[in-house]
């Protein structure tokens, strides 16, 4: 019995789809959907998903792993005068807004957030710059959420609208498919290491999509918007850094 590896599952789908480009002459000659299939994201998102079950979990830790401190990612505070406005008041007057293809709009205060039924998980944080820290999350399954606003079908994806700006050169975002936004370890999170988040961690509310790099993990929520197309969203790409450095917008580990 021959043993499939990574390397040999890799070329099986690369042989798969150019099977099927070959017996599909009208989508061979289309440049676009060329470009897309053999992008290396796409590989790289599918092959992942090959291998591993789209509801597996990523690692959970025990309290006693935790690391000692955990490093905030990214800004430390957005800096714009709502966000001071809004963070003065202990977020008393701060909404998440759900918008875009839903059929039920919501918005949410952060006492509504914290009264819906949670989830505590203890992961690791890999950021892309190379370092990790392991911490407890608490927060409401995205799923849950999702379920209240009642997607419309055209929604493919989903844009987390945040408070940081950037210093005003354009707004912080990100965004995930439907496949990782109803993932069980993806939460709304609202406290790290049993304590309401900080600042510089994201308060008062972030993302947590345990299975991608930390830049995927958008902070100072503010809003999140169901779309069918990334490409009418700021630069396009799906997210800041993918708009301006170039990230990949699949960050799967």
């Amino acid at each position: 019995m021959t043993l499939m590896t990574r390397r040999s599952l890799i070329s099986g789908l690369a042989l798969s789809a150019g099977a099927m480009l070959t017996g599909c002459d009208r989508l061979a000659k289309n440049e676009s959907f060329r470009d897309v299939l053999f992008s290396a994201e796409n590989v790289h998102r599918w092959t992942q998903r090959a291998l591993t079950d789209r509801n597996a979990l990523a690692q959970e830790f025990s309290p006693d792993q935790m690391s000692p401190y955990f490093r905030p990612n990214g800004t430390r505070n957005p800096g714009t005068a709502q966000y001071a406005t809004i963070s003065a008041n202990n977020f008393a007057d701060w909404r998440l807004k759900i918008t875009g293809l839903v059929n039920r709009p919501l918005s949410f205060s952060l006492p509504q957030i914290h009264s819906l039924p949670h989830r505590d998980q203890i992961t690791r944080h890999d950021c892309v710059e190379g370092w990790s820290a392991i911490g407890k999350w608490r927060g409401v399954p995205l799923r849950t959420i999702l379920n209240a606003a009642d997607l419309k079908t055209n929604a493919k994806y989903l844009v987390f609208h945040c408070a940081d700006t950037n210093g005003g050169a354009r707004p912080y975002y990100e965004s995930i498919d439907l496949i990782d936004a109803f993932h069980p370890q993806t939460i709304l999170a609202y406290a790290l290491n049993d304590k309401p988040l900080m600042v510089a961690n994201g308060a008062p509310l972030r993302l947590r999509v345990e299975r991608h790099l930390g830049y995927k993990h958008a902070k100072y929520l503010m809003g999140i918007e169901a779309v069918d197309s990334l490409k009418s969203i700021h630069g396009g790409k799906g997210g800041y850094w993918e708009d301006v450095a170039g990230y990949e917008w699949y960050a799967g580990i």
